[in-house]
């Protein structure tokens, strides 16, 4: 028998065992066991830069008699100083930003009450940066003044102490302060006594 023929059938059978040994252990493979990892990832919003904030440089004040005539009762005082800030890289365009104030009644002696309404105020812009982005609101009177006048509500809801028509205008000077003449104008008659009231502010910004 040719020895060459002989030689290369057996390499022949060699491979296929080998393939088929090869094959059988890949038949046979089988899943042990599994497990899953989780992947989460928590993506934060970007934080945008700077903000419009604003603060009170106190949280109380004192009302004096002063003025006062045969019939009425006055007494006055200053809001304290309220600044405006705007810090932000980029301020939105089309907004505008306010500050209002609103009183709660004032309460004293033995449940005595004086109504919100004989609370008023003349706002004032204390800054002089700027060309009038920012304007002050108009004085609201109280109820004892003349009520041919409008205005002579008291600080009752959310009256205006300080205007930006355009939050990017204002930004450009960043920072901005405001205050108001307070007057309390009460009866002759009103029950003595301390008195307390609430004034809130809140700083607004707005699509124009």
């Amino acid at each position: 028998m040719n020895k060459r023929g002989i030689i290369a059938r057996t390499a022949a059978g060699a491979l296929g065992g080998l393939l088929l040994i090869g094959g059988a252990g890949a038949a046979i493979a089988d899943t042990l066991d599994d497990d899953n990892v989780d992947v989460k990832v928590d993506i934060a919003p970007i934080q945008p830069v700077g903000a419009l904030t604003f603060s009170v440089a106190a949280d109380s004040t004192t009302l004096t008699e002063e003025g006062s005539t045969d019939t009425i009762r006055q007494f006055k005082g200053s809001l304290p100083e309220v600044t405006v800030t705007d810090d932000r890289a980029e301020v939105p365009a089309g907004v505008f930003w306010y500050v209002t104030g609103q009183a709660s009644d004032f309460t004293g002696p033995g449940g005595a009450t004086i109504s919100a309404g004989h609370l008023g105020w003349a706002p004032k812009l204390l800054t002089a940066e700027g060309d009038g982005e920012v304007a002050e609101g108009p004085e609201v009177g109280t109820v004892l003044d003349p009520q041919a006048d409008p205005n002579n509500v008291g600080v009752v809801g959310e009256e205006l102490l300080a205007l930006a028509l355009d939050s990017q205008d204002a930004a450009t000077v960043g920072e901005w302060k405001a205050s108001a003449d307070l007057t309390l104008k009460t009866p002759k008659n009103v029950t003595p006594g301390a008195y307390t009231s609430k004034l809130t502010l809140t700083l607004w910004e707005d699509e124009q």
